[in-house]
């Protein structure tokens, strides 16, 4: 049988690899590989100062720089470098008191105080411990702060300082008597009782001690917290108590990623995270400052909560008046999520709304997501996927009423309330999934009001006065931008960056066809088609799977697979038909979206892309013989799928950092969807290409950092082992020593797109 270069071939890729490589395209992979030094870099990062409405961003007019520091100033439409001294004086993550006069902040590890109308700032601590998180107390007459994992004060009348709290973890190690047992306790007894010379000498050591514990200034009480680890400290406005979070370690074993090539020439290993299976919960505590007691709040009289169930809370959450807190808890498994009402003075937790999912919790409203109070006090806010979209909703904790303020088929991300807590600003891709856009609405629900009408990506930074608004924008074909829009009725946003490169802009950029696939299941798959020009047609197709994560990348503003668009230009240009698929379990569709791979990966999201392929033939021309697929990390997974699941579908596949066994990746993602393989082998085993490689066929090209600390190369190293064992041919294993998860250096992308384009040339064509 004759030899290809891609039988049973393992090559380890030590250098970039010189390739001939034929192109009808302007663009070259060595171009298109470059990132920002081709495409120029964006603006990141947008904030405003506490006053004056300056707004700080990163960019660089020069891509062959790193970013630095601009500012816009109020009043110019001209962004300027920062200088060093200003630089370091900029606060970030402060809070305003009340009447936003004042601001507090930590900078560097220290606290500082701005007056908003003197524009005068004063820095509180100037210590080699760093203080962070610094608030206005309930009367706002001092500042409080962590430090050391303890809460302090600083008067601002006096200037005081003052530890409020003093907590230690573990627990509190009880003196040591002068004796180990009862034999040297009689010993110990005996001795003074006979030298009265020692006697004397105890009475006045205890004296002594007895006056200095009187004497000495008041000190907050020594609180243990009886665990090994704690964190998330909060003081309730009135002082009188104390919260933490308290933490069980996870106890499974962590992985190690060795590291080939370093500075000393020694491997090193790098610690990396456990595998699936290994999760940690945690326990809310109070402590009751008067009385000393301490008590943990009382999860186990939520329904749904038994002993057996491990949670995680967030902090309380306080009303403006100090009168109530409210409490998220989530289970570990992901599956239900509880609003509490919370007693501080007894620990009793009151269930104020429930969301269970029996797939998993997830969309825009997972995680630490909003919650907070209405000025009444009795109002709380929080967004919820409750009816299979991330809406708004509120719920007056007195009678349990709970009103859902938007509604419909979209989302809402990235909501905040305006200062007077009247209006709420929100992100919404209620025109059309793959476009986001920037609305306003009432605090109670109502008309929402279009602001900005882009027709794709929005991102927005809301300026401390509400004058404002800084604009990220972007287009499928334009990377982001930096906007100023004035919140008033009928601005117009005015273009601050010009950020693209000349050689970048000299390219005509495909805006690429928004299409729906017809699934197998009857569902409209949105998708993005890229198609050559009519006389360049090669009746050749690729289709390029996305990462997962929760996220998707069939909209219309500029992707995070920017190298990924280009590459897809650069296909079109040569003839080849490319099509790239949000398949199900991509962001931006709501939850039954989401959650149709739950036990199943390489399922329902496999046959999306198997459905995409029977149009390409059916609709688009192109030869079912001649289709190859790839993609990264989720998508190398796929693709891996694809060719060891899906016999004849795809000629060629590359796949890249991929997930071979999703028992050997992380707890956090995989366990919400597959749950854990002890308890649910069966979805494991169906979900991980490794046990189905006997299936294999076409040619194949796979990729991986060997330094990945999310995807571990030993992921990739064991399917290796067992494609050779099983003496497939076909295929070629590229690995890049100092890479991780996602590759830095242009010559790792500029090989590794090389071979992924010589694959689909040599195969497809």
């Amino acid at each position: 049988m004759k030899k290809t270069l891609f039988n049973c071939v393992l090559i380890l890729v030590l250098s970039s690899f010189p390739v001939c490589l034929l192109s009808q395209s302007s663009l070259t992979i060595e171009k298109i590989m470059q990132g920002d030094k081709f495409t120029g870099v964006s603006p990141e990062s947008p904030r405003w100062s506490p006053y004056g409405n300056n707004l700080y961003f990163r960019w660089t007019e020069n891509p062959d720089s790193s970013t630095v520091l601009y500012v816009l100033r109020e009043g110019s439409r001209k962004p300027v470098k920062v200088a060093i001294d200003e630089m370091r004086s900029l606060p970030s993550g402060g809070r305003y008191n009340l009447n936003r006069s004042l601001y507090v902040y930590s900078a560097n590890g220290d606290i500082y105080l701005l007056d908003i109308k003197k524009g005068v700032t004063k820095q509180i601590t100037s210590t080699s411990t760093p203080e962070s998180g610094p608030w206005f107390s309930q009367k706002e007459d001092r500042i409080l702060f962590i430090s050391n994992n303890n809460i302090f004060s600083w008067d601002m009348t006096t200037g005081v300082f003052m530890q409020l709290t003093d907590l230690r973890a573990g627990k509190e190690t009880p003196e040591e008597p002068p004796y180990k047992n009862d034999n040297d306790k009689w010993l110990y007894n005996s001795q003074l009782a006979l030298f009265q010379t020692l006697a004397e000498r105890k009475r006045l050591q205890t004296a002594a001690r007895d006056e200095a514990r009187a004497t000495a200034p008041v000190r907050p009480k020594t609180v243990y917290t009886g665990q090994p680890s704690f964190g998330s400290l909060s003081l309730s406005p009135d002082e009188k108590y104390i919260t933490w979070i308290s933490y069980k370690a996870a106890d499974g074993k962590r992985t190690i990623v060795p590291n080939y090539v370093t500075e000393t020439g020694y491997t090193e290993d790098i610690p990396a995270r456990p595998k699936v299976g290994t999760s940690q919960s945690s326990s809310l505590y109070i402590c009751n400052k008067d009385l000393g007691s301490i008590y943990e709040a009382k999860a186990r009289e939520i329904p749904g909560i038994t002993e057996k169930r491990a949670v995680s809370f967030r902090n309380p959450v306080w009303s403006d008046d100090g009168s109530a807190a409210v409490v998220e808890i989530n289970a570990s498994d992901n599956k239900d999520r509880w609003i509490t009402l919370l007693d501080i003075k007894t620990g009793s937790l009151k269930l104020l709304d429930a969301q269970h999912d029996s797939a998993w919790i997830g969309g825009p409203a997972a995680g630490r997501g909003l919650l907070g109070w209405l000025p009444d006090n009795k109002t709380i806010y929080f967004q919820s996927e409750e009816t299979g979209f991330a809406h708004l909703y509120l719920l007056d904790v007195t009678t349990g009423v709970k009103k859902q303020i938007t509604s419909g088929s979209f989302e809402i991300y990235d909501a905040q309330l305006s200062n007077d807590k009247k209006t709420w600003y929100f992100i919404s891709n209620e025109p059309d999934a793959g476009i986001r856009e920037l609305y306003k609405m009432p605090v109670n629900g109502g008309k929402r009001t279009r602001i900005t009408s882009f027709g794709g990506g929005v991102e927005y930074s809301l300026s401390p006065d509400e004058k404002y608004f800084a604009l990220r924008v972007s287009f499928a074909n334009k990377p982001w931008e930096l906007y100023l829009l004035e919140n008033k009725e009928k601005a117009v946003p005015v273009k601050i960056t010009e950020s693209t490169t000349s050689e970048f802009r000299a390219y005509d950029w495909r805006i690429p066809d928004y299409i729906r696939i017809r699934a197998s299941d009857g569902v409209l798959v949105p998708a993005r088609l890229y198609k050559p020009a009519d006389g360049k047609k090669n009746g050749a197709a690729v289709i390029f799977v996305h990462g997962a994560g929760y996220l998707q990348n069939a909209h219309r503003w500029w992707s995070s697979y920017s190298r990924e668009y280009m590459f897809h230009n650069f296909l079109a240009d040569n003839g080849y038909t490319v099509l790239d698929i949000d398949y199900r379990g991509s962001a931006g569709y709501g939850r039954d979206w989401r959650t149709a791979i739950y036990r199943h990966m390489g399922g329902r999201d496999l046959d999306d892309h198997i459905d995409g392929a029977r149009l390409l033939t059916e609709k688009y021309g192109i030869d079912p013989g001649r289709i190859g697929i790839y993609g990264g990390s989720y998508g190398g997974f796929i693709t891996l799928m694809a060719m060891f699941t899906k016999p004849g579908v795809f000629a060629a596949g590359a796949a890249l950092r991929p997930v071979t066994d999703w028992a050997h990746y992380n707890h956090g993602y995989t366990a919400n969807i597959l749950n854990i393989p002890v308890q649910d082998s069966i979805a494991y085993v169906r979900s991980s290409p490794i046990y189905f490689a006997e299936g294999f066929q076409g040619k194949l090209l796979i990729c991986h950092g060997m330094i990945d600390d999310n995807v571990h190369f030993q992921d990739v190293v064991r399917l290796a082992q067992r494609l050779i064992e099983l003496g497939k041919e076909n295929w070629e294993l590229a690995v890049y020593p100092l890479e991780s998860h996602g590759f830095r250096e242009a010559s790792s992308w500029t090989d590794e797109y090389k071979r992924i384009y010589k694959l689909f040339r040599e195969t497809l064509k």
